[in-house]
Order: C-alpha cells, then sequence, then structure tokens
C-alpha cells in the first residue's frame, strides 16, 4: 500500500511540475536569431528574432513563467561577448512585443 501511495504522490508531482515553464533551451533557440541586433551586427532586430520573440511571450501563462523566461535570456546572453544593454532594451520596442517591465542586462527577474 505504501509503494502505490509513494507512486502515486511521484507521478502527481511529476504531472504538475511538467507543463510549469517553457525550458531554457527552448528560450535560447527562440531568441538566439536577436543577438545580431544585440550585439551591434544588424542594424534591426530580424524577422526570425521578433518571430521568436512573439511565439515565447505567447508561452507565457503566469508570473513563473515570465520569470523563468527572464532568468533564461539574462543567462543566456552571458554566453554572448558584446550584447549592449541600449540595443537590448529596444528589441521588444521594434519588434512590437509587449514585456511589462524594463528590458536591461540589470533587469530583476525576480520583481
Amino acid at each position: 500500500m505504501k509503494n502505490i501511495f509513494f507512486s502515486l504522490a511521484i507521478i502527481f508531482f511529476l504531472a504538475s511540475t511538467s507543463e510549469a515553464t517553457v525550458p531554457c533551451g527552448t528560450v535560447d533557440m527562440k531568441a538566439a536569431a536577436c543577438v545580431g541586433y544585440a550585439t551591434g551586427k544588424d542594424p534591426k532586430p530580424s524577422p526570425a528574432c521578433c518571430s521568436g520573440l512573439q511565439q515565447l511571450a505567447g508561452t507565457v501563462k503566469t508570473v513563473d513563467d515570465k520569470k523563468n523566461i527572464c532568468r533564461c535570456l539574462k543567462n543566456g546572453v552571458k554566453a554572448f561577448a558584446g550584447v549592449q544593454d541600449r540595443l537590448l532594451s529596444q528589441i521588444p520596442t521594434a519588434c512590437n512585443i509587449k514585456v511589462g517591465f524594463p528590458v536591461s542586462l540589470n533587469t530583476n527577474c525576480e520583481a
């Protein structure tokens, strides 16, 4: 009986956490096309950049989703030298995406 209860508890836990947030790998893949603009190599965000970010924005269902995506983006941007905060902050406006907070290398994802 204990084993059945324990198994059901694990299944319930896994089911409740499996739909929690978008994985960072997915976030990185969707935002990768924005690196050229964020580093100043491209004059404007590419259609692939805007499309990927719009898809990400469409996945946000909860505040936790937004925080997780923010954390993923902040960690992902560290892998690219030369990302300019000024350009990074312009991407939401250029892609017509409302994020509800200022986008910056210093954004507090937990707020």
